[in-house]
């Protein structure tokens, strides 16, 4: 029995099956998605999407999709699925797919008339390569099959239309063709594991739509290009290859190839193994550095969502290895204390309060877990990040005589809550903020943990009274007694503001806390009561006039809701670590229950990962990017956590 797979009744109903969604990455920046009827409903959406250097990096959509139509006892069958103005279909493939199945790789069973085909596909590793395999389970007698390519060669941002420009013309090479669309771009040369014919009616597919781009407000018509098609003879037993790829290949190796790849694939056959197959697919080795991408499939390598992330996506597959890797790519774009927060490598943007602070975090687990090299090969960066906040980094930040860390930057959403909206941040919370300073307090005591086992009387003796003077003044500024639970930020002009926020939770989690087991407790039944849901953490209590409990709309309607409530997996993380901190193992059955619920979601959006974000209402519906780098991290870290500390319990 098969752990994810749907039967026909609902693969055939695409109200449900366009909503469910399917990534795999090459960890060298490439990707292929689709739904699981392969219907693609948005512009990221691509059988082999690529970074292309010649425009910075950015990923582009090179082959869009394919049609593979049976031509049998006088009839053709097309087994491709496109949308077009007024919820017109065409073709209307998804009616000859029998199930779906994600255990090893995204299959599809056609039965077309008497025949049925399989459907396989992959990206192949560390290479832009694409590889579709065709099995002919049953055929009562020789037939043909067609395939038609569908180019799009734009970002993955954009949308592309009939032009001119586009160079229609193809080159022939062995078991197929060669075409580039664009100069600047690599060429795509698509072949087969045996001799095909191609002919060649090159044509633009005019007012082909995208569903999820239209519910969020963007353009969601272009026009997509097919230079013809190939067709060959195919029977009982036969299985056929085709890839698509940026270098040509021998058609001999495309069988064994296939093969070999398949082989090497986690099987998606529990919750664990589709969070350790998840997880490997956020790892991008290019160019001789390591990245995690935020999230799939329109987020870049983010410095926050890397340090959060890193802890549970290295337990799941390299330990230190990844880890080391992952931290030295980053320690190189360290730039005054500040490690950038978004952007590309060539464009760094550095507007995070938070990131460099996390880097302290990640370190400490990167010791925890055998890299004992942790300090000597890290400690001078985490100095100057100490020195940067100390003495003043960009964006106004700085720690003031009170020991706290203070930032303001107007215009700039400067934490993990960074919508902005009109130029205006929805969540700015300027001055102290609650988790900043935890962070803060956790990477000054840590230092100084690290520098004494050093003997680096240096950096001791003008460190070592500042965490007293940090948590006395957390405390006078951030608690209080009566509400029984932390300030979420401090400003100088607004005074405390007390909305009830999942931020305070980060203080409670910390390996270094202020609080002591008290006050731990009041802060996590708060939560527990009004942010905890079966999904994660809201951002904004219910009873907060503020409060959106759907994330919906256009760009600036879902910004408005982006942290007004929208629940985050990825604050389990914090919450639960928190949780048996102060529970221990009275605690462990509510916590596996929240960890191990999330399993009825592996089939509800990215089929076999997790999402970035759900509704703040019931029923808590999954939303914003398929599969998310932090989610997926801090579910696994907490599962390591349960195992290593509690066992079986």
């Amino acid at each position: 029995m098969s752990y994810i797979k749907f039967e026909k009744s609902q693969v055939v109903n695409l109200e449900y099956s366009l909503s469910r969604e399917v990534i795999r990455t090459n960890r060298a920046g490439s990707y292929s998605s689709t739904t699981i009827v392969g219907c693609n409903t948005r512009k990221y959406h691509g059988l082999l999407v690529c970074p292309v250097d010649e425009f910075g990096g950015e990923r582009h959509v090179l082959l869009s999709s394919l049609d593979v139509t049976v031509v049998y006892d006088d009839k053709s069958f097309n087994t491709g699925l496109r949308k077009y103005k007024g919820d017109y279909f065409n073709p209307k493939g998804h009616k000859y797919i029998e199930d779906f199945n994600a255990d090893t790789l995204p299959s599809r069973i056609y039965r077309v008339g008497g025949v049925i085909i399989k459907q396989e596909r992959l990206l192949v590793h560390y290479e832009e390569q694409f590889l579709l395999r065709v099995t002919i389970l049953e055929a009562p007698e020789p037939m043909k099959l067609q395939i038609r390519p569908f180019l799009a060669y734009r970002s993955i941002h954009q949308l592309t239309h009939a032009n001119l420009a586009a160079n229609t013309k193809i080159d022939s090479i062995e078991n197929g063709i060669k075409s580039k669309m664009y100069e600047g771009f690599p060429a795509l040369n698509m072949q087969f594991s045996r001799k095909a014919e191609f002919v060649h009616v090159p044509d633009w597919y005019l007012g082909i739509e995208y569903i999820e781009e239209q519910k969020r407000g963007y353009d969601y018509s272009e026009d997509l290009f097919t230079p013809g098609f190939f067709e060959l003879t195919a029977k009982q037993g036969d299985v056929i290859v085709f890839s698509a790829s940026t270098r040509e290949e021998n058609p001999s190796g495309l069988m064994p190839k296939f093969t070999k790849t398949a082989a090497g694939k986690i099987p998606r056959d529990s919750f664990m193994n589709c969070l350790s197959n998840a997880a490997q697919q956020f790892v991008e080795k290019r160019g001789g550095k390591t990245l995690l991408i935020a999230g799939y499939p329109w987020f870049g390598a983010w410095g926050r969502d890397t340090f959060i992330s890193l802890p549970g996506l290295a337990l799941a597959k390299h330990r230190v290895a990844l880890y080391r890797d992952v931290l030295d790519t980053q320690i190189e774009r360290m730039v005054n204390g500040l490690f950038p927060n978004m952007g590309n490598l060539n464009n760094p943007a550095f507007n995070s309060v938070d990131a460099p602070l996390w880097f302290f975090w990640a370190v400490q687990h990167y010791i925890e877990n055998g890299g004992k090299d942790g300090w000597e090969r890290y400690g001078e960066a985490a100095k100057s990040v100490l020195n940067a906040y100390q003495h003043g980094a960009a964006f106004n930040i700085r720690m003031r005589e009170n020991g706290l860390i203070y930032a303001d930057a107007p215009g700039k959403a400067l934490t993990w809550m960074d919508a902005v909206v009109n130029g205006v941040p929805v969540t700015q919370r300027r001055g102290y903020d609650v988790e900043i300073n935890a962070l803060w307090y956790n990477a000054v005591c840590f230092s100084l943990e690290m520098a004494k086992n050093t003997k680096d009387r240096k950096f001791v003796k003008e460190y070592e009274d500042l965490p007293a003077l940090i948590q006395k003044s957390f405390l006078e500024y951030f608690w209080d007694e009566k509400l029984g639970y932390l300030a979420d930020y401090v400003n100088d002009e607004e005074g405390k503001n007390f909305f009830v926020r999942p931020n305070m939770v980060i203080a409670v989690s910390m390996p270094y806390s202020m609080l002591d087991k008290g006050q731990m407790k009041k802060v996590l039944d708060v939560a527990d009561r009004e942010l905890v849901t079966p999904r994660g953490l809201r951002t904004l209590s219910p009873g907060n006039v503020f409060y959106k409990g759907a994330y919906k709309g256009n760009q600036d309607e879902r910004d408005k809701a982006y942290h007004q409530g929208t629940v985050w997996p990825w604050l389990l993380g914090p919450f639960c670590e928190g949780w048996l901190r102060v529970y221990g193992k009275q605690g462990v059955q509510k916590i596996k229950k929240l960890i191990f619920g999330l399993e009825a979601v592996m089939s509800e959006h990215g089929v076999s990962t997790l999402s970035e974000i759900h509704d703040g209402d019931p029923p808590h519906s999954p939303q914003g990017a398929i599969s998310q780098a932090w989610s997926v991290g801090e579910v696994l870290r907490i599962i390591e956590l349960l195992e290593t500390k509690y066992g079986n319990q």
